[in-house]
Formats: structure tokens, C-alpha cells, sequence
């Protein structure tokens, strides 16, 4: 898989065709659903190292719980960097499977989401009720 994006307006569906996409599209209901807290179904995207060292990074933060680009900087082991990992967040298209939502301002607000701020709300309030536990943060 090497995309999920959102649509804003009605499209007809046109069922999954390949045992990947069916895999990938089963995972994600259930994610909706709230029964899937990880997903395990193969990614690729593409991008430079730095990138793909900011994504892997995302992957590591758990279901319901959120971490600030300045934790994600120093995670990285790069305090200097954070406008260059947010601005790497911003490039994921891999959206909920690689959770990019779950990364936060310091101040606890929800800054800047290419999806829409809207949805990374929505997000991880989906993700605090099916937890449970609220919104967790690690920073």
C-alpha cells in the first residue's frame, strides 16, 4: 500500500481488487470500527531517508496517545530539526496507518494536519473512545 487519502465529496466505490487492497481496506473499517488498534498490512512510500526515518518514528507512537513535534525531534535524536519533521509529517500519505495525527503541538494544540485539523480531532477522539482513557500524551 503506499497511499490512504480522504475524499470530500461522493464517489462510487469500485470493490478491492487485489488481495492487498482487500487486506488494506478490511483493516481500515475495522481501525473505523474500533477494532483494530494496529495495522500490519505491508507500506511503501516513497521518500527520502529523512523521511522515512520520520515516518518510522510515527509508527512508534501508540493507538490513543499523542507526542509533540518537539518529543518527536528529540525521539529522532535531531532537537534542531522539528520544522523539517513536521514538515515530513505533512508529506505522509499514508494517513491512520501511519499516524501522523497522533503528533501534536507542544501546547497541546492541534496544529497543522494535511488531512484537516478537523479530522485529526476527530481522530483522536475516536482513538480516546476506544481506548477508553482519553487522550494520552507522551511529551
Amino acid at each position: 500500500m503506499t497511499s490512504v487519502h480522504f475524499l470530500d465529496d461522493e464517489v462510487e466505490l469500485i470493490p478491492a481488487d487485489t488481495p492487498l487492497l482487500k487486506l488494506a481496506v478490511q483493516q481500515l473499517n475495522e481501525y473505523f470500527e474500533g477494532e483494530r488498534l494496529v495495522f500490519d498490512f505491508p507500506i511503501k512510500q516513497q521518500g527520502s531517508d529523512f523521511q522515512q526515518e520520520v515516518w518510522q518514528c510515527l509508527l512508534t507512537i501508540g493507538y490513543g496517545k499523542t507526542i509533540s513535534y518537539a518529543h518527536q525531534s528529540k525521539l529522532m535524536k535531531s532537537p534542531l530539526a522539528i520544522r523539517a519533521i513536521a514538515s515530513a509529517n505533512g508529506k505522509n500519505h499514508l494517513a491512520i496507518v501511519v499516524p501522523c495525527h497522533r503528533v501534536i503541538g507542544s501546547d497541546g494544540s492541534l496544529t497543522g494536519y494535511a488531512c484537516g485539523v478537523w479530522r485529526k480531532k476527530w481522530l483522536l477522539e475516536h482513538e480516546a473512545r476506544v481506548s477508553g482513557v482519553g487522550q494520552t500524551s507522551l511529551f
